[in-house]
């Protein structure tokens, strides 16, 4: 068997452990990855046995960078150039009280390692590897459930943290594995209520980043009672659609399938990606309050807006990064726009391309738009193109505003050096330069500054300079049920 290739100064830590009587193994997902073909994480967990914690913090800070601040845990934190590895004493686990901080926890160094591995989540977890004796130590039979894909908790303290549950979630959809039926029957009685919402976040971030399937994931979540916390997504599931539109099927189904999609369509910025992501997740939302037969066909009528609203309450519940949560709100308001858009093109103008710059960035719409687009069809080299996208994206191009929102011309500079004094009525006139460059009535500086002149002696007048274009531009595109 292959052996794993560890960093030198690893090698030479674990050496200098064994001089001092002990033994260090590498484990947990380094170990899985390697055994799956994949590549090692950057941060590495190392567990030491027979070495007393003052001991083993003598000898790594002699290395690079260490942080204490879990050693009452029996766990030392070393940075050294671009890794960080923790090492972390064996030790035994109670549970005391709700949430991930209600444990007491005392570290043995004699503890025997299948003892230790005990309190492990699943067996594919609980795989250790020595780089020095290349030993695999494997009390649980983790790499038989790797070859045979599958996840199986390890024993009684499973239930002990509820966070486990959505780890069985995010795993299923990164490595492809089903959940064994036992552990299937124990993550539907635990509660997943007494989670904090980063640590819940976290899981879902990992499965919408880290997957090339979110799908199985969210699938699995369904098997293991996970959708029972998050109303928002359980209620997709038989949700009708019209199936001249949406011949996959109810809005779950299409949904798992825009997730997917939309995986294929990440820009490598996780920053990006996760608004996308969760935009792909949320963007039938308003379907469920809004969905009725009319005429014998089923229609959702308004159900981008109320979409919007449905997923700030999701986010909300998940994380407290407000711009983000912003973001993929109005992500969802505008996913219809697209193609709205591309339907009404004869008619569409540029101020209307301007104004949807103003509240989303361009691109990221479309790959949104696009993800929906190959949730409905069956793909193929031609479907997969996307005609709606690649227009818009064109337009916007054309008017400077596909890689960001409109910049104003007129600035406050501008009105001080024509002798205008700082106040709100310089304010009320910058915004009224803006909307009519908006307009493409303003169309460079020098007209911006000609306009400028024009209006300053009235300036103190309430001017009602809106277009009639600005005033109908809603009228102008339809709403796409």
């Amino acid at each position: 068997m292959l052996q794993p290739n560890f960093p030198k100064e690893l090698i030479l830590l674990m050496q200098g452990i064994r001089d001092l009587g002990g033994q260090a193994f590498i484990v947990g997902g380094a170990i899985r990855d390697f055994l799956l073909n994949k590549d090692f994480p950057k941060d590495l967990d190392i567990e030491v046995f027979g070495v007393e914690i003052s001991v083993l913090e003598n000898l790594l800070s002699k290395t690079g960078k260490l942080s204490k601040v879990g050693k009452s845990f029996g766990v030392l934190k070393l940075k050294l150039d671009d890794r960080e590895y923790d090492f972390s004493l064996p030790r035994e686990e109670w549970k005391t009280g709700s949430g991930h901080r209600g444990f007491q926890v005392r570290t043995l160094t004699s503890l025997a390692y299948p003892i230790a591995a005990l309190r492990r989540d699943f067996t594919i977890n609980s795989i250790a590897y020595d780089p020095l004796s290349h030993q695999y130590l494997d009390p649980f039979q983790g790499k038989r459930d790797l070859e045979r894909k599958t996840l199986r908790h390890i024993g009684t303290s499973f239930s002990e943290d509820p966070l486990r549950v959505l780890r069985a979630m995010q795993f299923s959809a990164r490595f492809e594995f089903r959940v064994a039926p036992e552990t299937i029957r124990l993550c539907r009685k635990l509660d997943l209520g007494e989670l904090p919402k980063e640590r819940i976040f976290e899981e879902f971030r990992k499965l919408l980043l880290l997957s090339e399937k979110p799908s199985t994931g969210l699938e699995t979540a369904r098997k293991l009672g996970v959708l029972d916390f998050f109303p928002e997504l359980k209620k997709l599931h038989g949700i009708p659609q019209d199936p001249q539109w949406h011949p996959e099927g109810d809005v779950w189904t299409h949904t798992l399938r825009v997730l997917d999609a939309a995986s294929t369509l990440k820009t490598g910025t996780d920053s990006k990606d996760l608004e996308l992501m969760l935009a792909a997740l949320c963007h039938d939302f308003g379907k469920e309050p809004t969905t009725s037969l009319v005429n014998k066909r089923w229609r959702s009528h308004s159900h981008d807006e109320m979409g919007s609203v449905q997923t700030g309450i999701f986010l909300e519940r998940l994380t407290r990064e407000l711009p983000l949560i912003r973001k993929v709100q109005q992500l969802v308001l505008d996913h219809l726009r697209p193609h709205q858009l591309y339907n009404d093109r004869d008619r569409v103008r540029s101020p209307a391309i301007r104004r949807l710059a103003l509240r989303v960035p361009i691109k990221d719409l479309v790959r949104l738009a696009h993800a929906d687009y190959l949730g409905i069809i069956e793909v193929n080299d031609r479907q997969y193109q996307f005609p709606a996208g690649e227009w818009l994206l064109e337009e916007a191009s054309k008017l400077s505003v596909h890689e960001r929102p409109p910049q104003p011309f007129l600035k406050g500079r501008h009105l001080l050096e024509l002798g205008m004094k700082q106040g709100p009525s310089m304010g009320s006139l910058l915004e009224k330069a803006f909307d009519a460059q908006i307009n493409g009535q303003i169309r460079s500086l020098k007209e911006a500054l000609d306009w400028a002149k024009t209006m300053l002696p009235q300036e103190s007048l309430a001017g009602k300079n809106h277009s009639e274009e600005t005033q109908n531009e809603n009228q102008l595109i339809p709403h796409e049920s």
